[in-house]
């Protein structure tokens, strides 16, 4: 091994340890370094602002005319006669997607974020990532498209049509909370959800296992902790804040889905929803009324559902933020 002393340094390091910078050049240099930075992130935080103000700004004429609270609890949504909105329906089909991917899709990313961290080979453990990496590559728009053409015919002949036929034999009241059984509706775009959103949690916990340190894991081997008590004990309470911010990251993502959710949920703008029914979401029906909106107040509805939407990711984001802070743990202990 070579001493410290033998390791050789490059031409300009070598001038840099001979002819220090004089103290000047250096200040310098670390002002204009501070300003870019403290610049770039002022920017990042004037383009959010810009965002809501100018989402706000457009919203105006609908939240004026028919209150916000009003506007985000209506379940009335209709811009052909009445000309009146109500985004509870849109904001129901959202929240209800979301937390129901969130719930079919954890366990599973969960399940192969500790496979791939702390049971799988190095050959296996890349094979895996890069397959999660790939799910999260492929445009939405492709992943409806195999929705409509595979998964949507396939839940609709093997799984909806049985369960509503034995149902209706059954227990035909029951009939109307199942809805009609097309294919296409909010348990399919649901599933389709939670397909989109595992490599996301997945790579968060991943990181988040990897952050643990050795001697964590070293000390309950030491204790006679078989593996599974190691990970129980020692690895998933000290991860546990990454984890639960993946999570609550992958929620945002999935509360903004827009085109996989907008071809596979049917787009029923009106309340109830059922199980096999049709529904809708925020980002669906902005997609999908968009170019049809000639009036201003339709315009400005659907800019009033990108607000409510905008105000929802944001405190999606803080969350997950605090829980991280509150759920780390530094030095041995919780805060």
């Amino acid at each position: 091994m070579k001493s410290e002393a033998s390791y050789t340094f490059s031409k300009s390091t070598r001038e840099l340890l001979r002819k220090p910078p004089s103290a000047v050049y250096r200040w310098l240099g670390d002002q204009i370094f501070k300003v870019v930075v403290v610049l770039l992130g002022l920017t990042i935080i004037l383009l959010a602002f810009g965002m809501a103000y100018v989402l706000y700004d457009e919203a105006s004429l609908s939240l004026h005319r028919f209150g916000f609270f009003t506007f985000i609890s209506s379940s009335v949504w209709d811009p052909a006669v009445q000309m009146v909105f109500g985004a509870f329906p849109f904001l129901f089909g959202t929240i209800v997607t979301s937390i129901l991917a969130l719930a079919l899709s954890f366990l599973p990313a969960i399940a192969v974020a500790i496979f791939t961290a702390e049971y799988a080979p190095r050959w296996l453990a890349a094979i895996i990532d890069n397959l999660v990496q790939l799910i999260a590559a492929i445009p939405s728009v492709v992943i409806g498209i195999w929705g409509i053409f595979v998964l949507a015919p396939w839940m609709r002949d093997k799984v909806y049509l049985p369960v509503f036929m034995w149902t209706e034999a059954n227990h035909e009241a029951l009939l109307p909370l199942l809805g009609n059984p097309m294919g296409y509706g909010m348990t399919t775009a649901t599933i389709v959800l939670a397909l989109m959103i595992v490599p996301y949690t997945t790579a968060l916990t991943k990181d988040a296992l990897r952050s643990v340190p050795v001697e964590q894991r070293e000390a309950c081997r030491a204790l006679g902790a078989t593996k599974w008590e190691v990970i129980r004990m020692a690895i998933l309470p000290y991860a546990r804040g990454g984890i639960l911010a993946g999570a609550i990251l992958s929620l945002g993502r999935a509360i903004g889905e827009t085109m996989a959710v907008a071809m596979l949920i049917g787009n029923k703008n009106t309340l109830p929803f059922s199980i096999f029914g049709a529904g809708a979401t925020m980002p669906s029906v902005i997609v999908n009324e968009f170019r049809e909106a000639v009036e201003n107040i339709h315009l400005s509805s659907l800019m009033a559902v990108g607000f409510t939407l905008f105000i929802i990711a944001l405190i999606v984001n803080l969350l997950a933020a605090y829980l991280t802070r509150k759920l780390s743990i530094k030095g041995g202990q919780a805060i």
